[in-house]
């Protein structure tokens, strides 16, 4: 059985990491041909390239292209956003690249830029930004323009980002294009020319009354970024010389962006799979598969065994009890039954529990809910800002969840101040989430980042909590209370009894760092990629195997929460519900010491402001795993607990 299991599991993981970033319906092809173009014909003849806010993997904090001096942008209105990439800090609009399909450019010129002392603030502004190794990140047809290089390995890398300049010291010997630039030390050089190859998909004109139109879909844009210190008199992309920024203006600096821009047909690519060539070049992406495969089979082996031990010791504690005589005999035993009449008594503070575990319900199945639309597609890195939008709609609407679960452990517990559980099951986790939130907000907008949510946006947040997770909380809280209460299989004595002494591996700290540690061991490699396409600007695709370890991780946290509880209730301690709550919320202590980690050796951060936002957003991911796995946890040592109690017999 147990290798049948294992065998289901591995093919499963196979399955499900082949749902990388496939096209549904919703994302449809866009047709170029060249001009003229039908006024009837279903194609574009322009195409538009929007630019995104520029990073850096020196500093947090990211700002809009029109903050800095460039070419003036174009005077077609932006691309409309969905709430996902306005929270994710995406901030697209059009360029002034003119770009014809079919039509090469050769060293056409963009705009000049002349600088003077009076302009010294605009430049140093630039220069700045190039020491810190900020990049743009440029779109065309819902495709990120990419910059590949040839590895060390010979191997062919695709990077998302094409670098504003050059600077001694920014320079990675594995996908950096200034690696051929000779740098002289506190030199600056400004990346002022860049050659565009648009491949494209040739496809039939069934549109066109003209007949026999070239047409194509783009399939990629790879872009080659150079330094050319053009002559005053007219631009010379021949030029060998780079463009190098003086420290200082002391004569007049004139600055002229150019561009080329190269077409290829393709007929062995779809524009189905066109993600593919970036997708598959990815750090690491390609040798992981095989690790998180071995992570799964072995959380599905650990896991039985854990259950398969658990079970036969409960066997033959039922067996022992079930022979029991005797109230003498019973006395004289030791273990789990004889604190039956104090097991289901509420714990203290039974409203701040209902609570956390009302919202750790919500959380737990805006999760499933996110994470089974992504591994169907639906939420594929085509689909820009859709996850983080599909999360905060599900988990608005979700609201009466939060509101049943907290509803019906509070009533269990004789609760009678029901108004103040819905108002704090609605109101504590999102009222934390936002707070925090806003704080880091506040800092991003005193900062003038372009990562900082607009006012706008967080009204919409505030009324999508409060006019639809709040009103569904209140209806879902009046179903829970009109249920009837859970039914217990024993009674509760009316006087506790006494505890005796715990030792130290049962403590409540020890619970807490055990019961933790095996369900991280599912994610901490999923973790990496995770933190990578927060933190990294990289894509992150493999949905499949996230669904599939988020099922591994509700079903190690299930058995390590009740074999912890089997234990606490075998040392006579009946004070298992609190106990459950952070035995289950275990991972967030590793998960925090993973962050510290990956700060520390993955990031190069150099501000202090950086740090404050990093370990700020950090915190709200802490919070909502903390109340999420607390609430497995509880709802799995409660099905335990009331299973056990419910096959002995008791007087």
């Amino acid at each position: 059985m147990m290798v049948r299991n294992c065998v289901l599991g591995w093919l499963l993981t196979i399955h499900l990491s082949l749902v990388t970033a496939w096209y549904l319906p919703g994302i449809s092809p866009i047709n170029y041909c060249p001009p003229p173009v039908d006024s009837e014909s279903n194609c574009k003849s322009e195409i538009t390239l929007l630019v995104n806010k520029l990073t850096s993997k020196k500093s947090f904090i990211s700002f809009r292209y029109d903050s800095f001096d460039f070419c003036s942008l174009s005077s077609e209105p932006s691309p409309v956003e969905n709430l996902g990439q306005v929270v994710f800090g995406e901030r697209l609009s059009p360029s002034s690249y003119e770009i014809i399909f079919g039509k090469e450019e050769t060293c056409k010129v963009l705009c000049s830029k002349k600088y003077s002392h009076t302009d010294y603030k605009k430049y140093l502004f630039i220069t700045k930004a190039i020491m810190m190794g900020y990049e743009h990140h440029w779109v065309i047809d819902n495709l990120p323009v990419t910059v590949c290089v040839q590895t060390v390995g010979g191997k062919k890398y695709c990077k998302t980002s094409i670098p504003l300049g050059c600077f001694e010291g920014n320079q990675d010997k594995s996908d950096s294009v200034c690696l051929g630039i000779p740098l002289a030390k506190h030199r600056t050089i400004l990346l002022n020319h860049v050659s565009l190859h648009i491949v494209y998909h040739p496809v039939k004109d069934s549109w066109s009354s003209a007949g026999n139109v070239k047409a194509g879909r783009i399939l990629s844009v790879i872009a080659t970024p150079s330094s050319i210190a053009h002559p005053n008199n007219a631009p010379d992309c021949t030029s060998k010389q780079s463009l190098i920024l003086p420290p200082d203006l002391k004569d007049e600096l004139k600055i002229t962006y150019t561009y080329s821009v190269t077409f290829e047909e393709d007929l062995t690519r779809k524009w189905s799979s066109r993600w593919d060539y970036i997708l598959d070049t990815m750090p690491q992406s390609n040798i992981q598969w095989l690790s998180i495969l071995n992570s799964c089979v072995l959380t599905l082996f650990l896991s039985g065994l854990l259950a398969t031990i658990l079970l036969r010791t409960l066997r033959r504690d039922i067996a022992r009890y079930t022979e029991l005589e005797s109230a003498t005999a019973v006395q004289e035993e030791s273990g789990w039954k004889l604190v039956h009449g104090d097991v289901f008594r509420p714990p203290n503070w039974g409203m701040l529990f209902s609570v956390v575990v009302g919202s750790g319900v919500q959380i737990f199945q805006m999760l499933l809910v996110t994470l089974f639309f992504a591994c169907l597609g639906f939420l594929s890195p085509a689909n820009r800002g859709a996850l983080m939008t599909c999360a905060l709609a599900v988990f608005a609407c979700l609201g009466a969840s939060s509101g049943y679960a907290s509803a019906r452990i509070y009533k269990f517990f004789g609760g009678l101040r029901w108004k103040t559980n819905v108002i704090l099951t609605a109101t504590v986790c999102p009222a934390l989430v936002f707070s925090t939130f806003l704080i880091l907000n506040v800092a991003l907008w005193i900062l003038d980042s372009a990562t900082a949510t607009p006012f706008g946006t967080i009204v919409a947040l505030l009324a999508l909590w409060l006019c639809v997770s709040l009103p569904l909380c209140f209806l879902g809280a009046f179903f829970g209370f009109r249920k009837p209460v859970f039914e217990t299989p024993v009674r509760t004595n009316q006087i506790p009894r006494q505890i005796p002494y715990q030792s130290l591996y049962s403590r409540p700290l020890m619970a807490f760092f055990i019961g933790g540690l095996l369900p991280f061991s599912c994610i901490f490699i999923q973790l990496f990629f995770i933190f990578n396409s927060i933190w990294g600007a990289q894509f992150y695709y493999m949905f499949g195997f996230l669904f599939l370890v988020f099922i591994m991780l509700v079903i190690t946290i299930s058995e390590t929460s009740i074999l912890m509880c089997y234990f606490q209730l075998c040392g006579e301690d009946y004070r298992w519900w609190w106990r459950s709550l952070y035995t289950g919320a275990g991972t967030s202590f590793y998960l925090f010491v993973y962050s510290i980690h990956y700060f520390v050796t993955r990031l190069e951060f150099q501000d202090a402001v950086s740090a404050f936002l990093y370990f700020g957003y950090t915190a709200i991911i802490l919070w909502l795993n903390f109340l999420f796995t607390s609430s497995i946890g509880f709802y799995a040592c409660f099905w335990f607990v009331r299973k056990i109690y419910g096959v002995v017999k008791v007087d």
